[in-house]
């Protein structure tokens, strides 16, 4: 009986928080651009403020990665995001042109249901509330069970900043009584015009089945291919530095090394050279039934922890307490292959393939197995190399000679900042891009008239005799034949 009345508690409060978050939508919606980016300033401000406060507790109730990654994490979904996005035009007319007689204007697509997982809580949440209100939306987010103080606790941060910047804090809500319910009637709710869901391929698959437009993202699986003329031990920095980074809890981190078979010497040996703990068979086949618990799906209780605690999770006894990431050699690819699967731990597979093209090969099947259209990585200095690779490898972000966890999210690289990393059609996802404010938008387009009916009437018909004309002027080779003949007779 408490269960069912904590069912109808959330699935009110949903009501309510709607209903309000529709309120200030539309009292959004009469704010001038300069307005709305005083507001989302206030949110990246206090965002930076808190950054250290937010990631202490995320890190308390997950249990997840190093608290100082994630501060760094909230600082990026805040000021970084914000200093990317601060003078992009979101509100009222983007663009006009006179010579078309065509305006483009931004119309917001109103509600947002933000769903939160527990992985990255607090910087996702400050990072969807941003691009949300930067595209004049409202947002209403539903937060991971485990997370909910941490992602509460951010929101009540954003409604301060808020109403510090003169608009209404209901612009940013979350839901405080977490049930299943409660997060699929917001979803369904005819007031929510778009979800924007972060989390596990379930959660993922039912906002595209709810009926309501969504952007949604799939797991990360992501290979990384480290070529023969790659500076090797910089490409070993750059993905120890991935893989380590808040214990590998962002999703375009690496999942797994490909090598060819004559380079894995060296690469092995500066692996090891910089904290890499290679696993013996029996550790390997011990960890592997580990990682994946008995319906296939990653145990949790690797998520975000440090290699010790992995180690201890799993019996292995011989790991060093220096070892910073454990490196299992998988052979084949599939659901009962832990290592070619997505570990959000310092864990990764390593492949040795005979040549580069079977490392083509390697790639392309690690990700139609999981991860299709996330992110790929490749160090390599042969640029054409590079280009073959781009041309058939099906990940949205293929990184070149970066750490793969912060150059998928743009922190790295040139890529839009994000924590919500689109796949698009091969993985399912509406969207390939890393997600911003101009995904939340819909475009409406002013035409004025520039022809009349009887011009469109005379333009078609000088197309016609134009094309008669010409197809009428051709000279037939039998005449030609003919014309030649002429000369020649005349000049025997």
């Amino acid at each position: 009986m408490q269960l069912y009345d904590k069912d109808l508690l959330s699935m009110q409060e949903v009501r309510e928080l709607v209903g309000a978050a529709k309120k200030a939508q539309q009292e959004l919606a009469e704010k001038t651009q300069a307005e709305v980016d005083r507001i989302v300033r206030s949110i990246a401000d206090a965002g930076v403020r808190n950054a250290r406060r937010l990631a202490q507790m995320a890190h308390e109730d997950t249990g997840f990665g190093i608290v100082d990654d994630k501060v760094i994490k909230n600082v990026f979904a805040s000021r970084g995001v914000y200093e990317y996005i601060k003078d992009l035009k979101t509100i009222g007319e983007l663009e006009r042109d006179e010579e078309k007689k065509l305006r483009v204007i931004a119309v917001p697509v109103g509600v947002i249901a933000g769903l939160i997982p527990s992985t990255n809580p607090t910087s996702t949440a400050l990072f969807k509330a941003e691009i949300a209100i930067k595209s004049g939306n409202a947002i209403v987010f539903s937060p991971h069970p485990s997370a909910l103080r941490c992602i509460s606790e951010t929101v009540k941060v954003i409604r301060q900043a808020i109403a510090e910047a003169g608009a209404n804090e209901n612009l940013v809500s979350c839901i405080s009584i977490p049930t299943m319910q409660a997060t699929d009637n917001l979803m369904k709710h005819p007031d929510v015009a778009m979800i924007l869901a972060t989390g596990g391929s379930a959660m993922v698959r039912a906002a595209y089945s709810s009926g309501t437009p969504a952007i949604g993202v799939g797991p990360g699986n992501g290979p990384a291919y480290i070529e023969r003329t790659a500076d090797i031990p910089l490409a070993v920095k750059r993905i120890i530095d991935s893989k380590t980074f808040d214990n590998g809890t962002i999703c375009a981190s690496e999942q797994s090394v490909i090598c060819d078979a004559d380079m894995r010497p060296a690469i092995q040996a500066e692996m090891e050279k910089q904290g890499a703990y290679f696993l013996n068979p029996e550790e390997r086949a011990k960890l592997g039934k580990f990682i994946l618990r008995a319906n296939g799906t990653m145990n949790p209780m690797i998520v975000g922890k440090t290699c010790a605690q992995i180690a201890e999770y799993a019996g292995l006894c011989g790991v060093p307490s220096s070892a910073r990431v454990l490196v299992g050699r998988e052979t084949k690819v599939g659901a009962d292959a832990p290592y070619s699967r997505e570990k959000l731990a310092p864990i990764l597979g390593l492949f040795v393939e005979e040549n580069t093209d079977r490392v083509l090969e390697r790639s392309i099947e690690i990700l139609h197995m999981e991860g299709a259209g996330h992110t790929f990585s490749m160090h390599a200095e042969d640029e054409a190399l590079v280009r073959k690779f781009a041309l058939q490898i099906p990940a949205s972000r293929f990184l070149v000679n970066t750490p793969g966890a912060l150059g998928g999210i743009g922190a790295t690289t040139g890529l839009f900042p994000a924590l919500t990393l689109g796949c698009g059609a091969v993985g399912g996802s509406s969207s390939s891009n890393n997600i911003g404010p101009l995904d939340l938008i819909n475009i409406k387009r002013v035409a004025f008239g520039t022809k009349e009916l009887e011009e469109i009437r005379r333009e078609s018909e000088t197309a016609q005799n134009s094309t008669t004309s010409s197809c009428s002027g051709r000279i037939s080779q039998e005449l030609i034949n003919t014309i030649v003949d002429k000369i020649v007779k005349e000049f025997v």
